[in-house]
């Protein structure tokens, strides 16, 4: 959907908020719906795309979207408080108003991917960007060859999601792998990092898709790993997350070497960010 001045963000009111995390900087998910009725009907979004998301008088922040086209007309961002905007964004409830600019840069490519296996490798917040490719390809499942989800973060408390990915594995729907960083009392999955993870998993990389969001020291190792198994380059797919302040290339705030992440990201092949040392920096 084309806005025809990219600066105006839309209303938008929010409809639900949970807690996805707790601790010193916990996540908290918001399911918003557009106020206008023609804008919501017109909103197309892929997953990987972003929107800047505000509060009119206090600022806007750069998200994933965090939910499927294929869930419905409603999207998902989910927010991690860590500055003014997040703490403020955080201070909401269902009922209360925000902006949404949107949909910002391109897109996993889910059409070229018909008939391969996918593989997820998310630590912490990253699995938000991944969650979308999860719920489009359970959604259309008979177009892909199959799901492999390996997530990851520092304890139990800090894994997003972590009911909709209990009941993947519960039912059998989705090969899911959970693991935290340290044993902890009643934990019953894997523990040890997520490189370590995907290792020990040792997928094939024949006919297969792997994607990896999180902490830039996870995604350096779990790219080394995915080498190891034998993945090429163009089989990698990866999302940056650049500072971003206008969202659509015009301020320089968010480039990495000759790329603009907010304009030819957030998704990249692993071929694309090897020739560009400052992605990994």
């Amino acid at each position: 959907m084309d806005n025809a001045n990219p600066y105006i963000p839309y209303m938008a009111t929010i409809q639900e908020t949970w807690y996805e995390t707790s601790g010193d900087r916990p996540i908290k998910t918001f399911k918003v719906t557009l106020d206008d009725e023609e804008v919501r009907k017109n909103w197309s979004h892929r997953p990987g795309q972003c929107a800047m998301v505000g509060i009119l008088g206090v600022g806007e922040s750069m998200f994933c979207i965090s939910c499927s086209p294929t869930e419905g007309d409603f999207l998902r961002f989910s927010v991690m408080r860590a500055g003014k905007n997040t703490q403020a964004l955080h201070q909401l409830e269902a009922g209360d108003k925000l902006t949404v600019r949107g949909p910002l840069g391109n897109s996993f490519p889910l059409e070229e991917w018909k008939g391969k296996k996918i593989l997820t490798i998310g630590g912490g917040i990253g699995q938000a960007p991944l969650r979308p490719i999860i719920e489009y390809v359970k959604a259309k499942r008979d177009q892909y060859a199959g799901l492999t989800v390996i997530y990851g973060a520092r304890t139990s408390s800090d894994l997003c999601f972590k009911g909709e990915l209990q009941e993947m594995m519960k039912c059998g729907e989705v090969c899911c792998h959970l693991t935290i960083d340290v044993e902890e009392e009643g934990w019953e999955h894997n523990v040890g990092f997520v490189p370590q993870a995907l290792l020990d998993l040792n997928p094939s990389p024949e006919n297969t898709i792997a994607i990896t969001c999180g902490p830039p020291i996870m995604i350096r190792f779990v790219l080394q790993n995915l080498k190891k198994l034998g993945f090429a380059d163009e089989q990698i797919y990866t999302t940056l997350e650049n500072r971003m302040k206008c969202g659509i290339g015009k301020c320089g705030r968010c480039n990495a070497g000759p790329l603009y992440v907010c304009k030819d990201g957030p998704v990249f092949t692993y071929a694309q960010l090897k020739e560009v040392p400052e992605a990994f920096a």
